[in-house]
């Protein structure tokens, strides 16, 4: 296997399974290598060992568990993820700089700033009236070309553009462009979010890194606007209407499927999806 490739799916095996036990040795016996390779690679590719990834993406995790499930003890929140109370409370703080108690009660119920451009504050609808624009579906598998972002989110639309011209080969006017993201940017270092820029294609195409996204129930909301305003509309999903829905997210990802690019006013129309049982 391509070392990127490795590291790639291994970055998958870990967001999948993060409420249990997860070690090098472990990671490395699943995928049958050596784990001081495996370590050195991880290391190479990503800038972080794989027990720093793992630490703080459970971490990161358990507070978007926070933020989806109000009504859950940050004691059964910090279980679900490997942590007696005290050992929790201690690595949160050291992620977060500060207590997950504190973190719960100042979870944004009105507005927040933007955490890469903490001047701006983003103001949220009702409950009401997210409800009013979202759709339940019923979304298939995509077979995508990808590839992966390792960074801000702020930049993805110059990695878009990067990543259409590279690939133009492949697109045609059935090609479906989407973005697989896993982090939320309010909680991960903006510089530390996961995002896989997609696009659909015929399973013999011949592209080097491809792989199928499953699909499933998803809530979907029509977005048409700047690129700018998306961090408004997904935060308000996340933080006032998805913890009132009676919906749990399924999968530790949300997808992104565009409809319309307009490079030049940096436009987008496209449905931003949450998978939920």
């Amino acid at each position: 296997m391509e070392r990127k490739e490795l590291v790639n799916q291994s970055i998958d095996y870990i967001i999948q399974h993060l409420d249990e036990d997860l070690s090098l040795d472990i990671l490395s016996a699943h995928f049958c290598i050596s784990k001081y390779h495996f370590s050195r690679i991880f290391k190479e590719e990503t800038g972080e060992s794989i027990y720093a990834f793992i630490k703080r993406c459970k971490v990161d995790q358990s507070a978007v568990d926070m933020k989806l499930n109000p009504a859950k003890t940050i004691t059964d929140i910090g279980l679900d993820y490997g942590y007696s109370s005290s050992n929790y409370s201690s690595v949160f703080r050291k992620r977060h700089d500060t207590s997950p108690t504190i973190f719960k009660q100042t979870l944004p119920s009105h507005s927040m700033p933007v955490p890469f451009a903490p001047e701006l504050i983003v103001h949220f609808k009702t409950a009401e009236e997210y409800e009013a624009q979202i759709q339940i579906r019923e979304l298939n598998d995509f077979f995508v070309i990808y590839e992966r972002f390792i960074g801000n989110y702020v930049d993805l639309e110059k990695n878009w553009y990067q990543f259409l011209d590279k690939h133009k080969e492949f697109t045609n006017e059935q090609t479906i462009l989407l973005e697989r993201f896993f982090n939320d940017p309010s909680i991960t270092n903006p510089a530390q979010c996961i995002c896989d820029i997609c696009m659909t294609a015929e399973q013999n195409c011949g592209g080097d890194n491809v792989m199928w996204i499953r699909g499933g129930k998803f809530i979907v909301y029509r977005f048409d606007g700047e690129i700018k305003d998306i961090f408004e509309i997904l935060q308000g999903i996340f933080s006032i209407w998805l913890p009132q829905s009676g919906y749990q997210m399924t999968q530790r990802y949300g997808l992104n499927i565009y409809h319309h690019i307009d490079r030049n006013n940096h436009h987008v129309i496209m449905d931003l999806c949450i998978p939920v049982s």
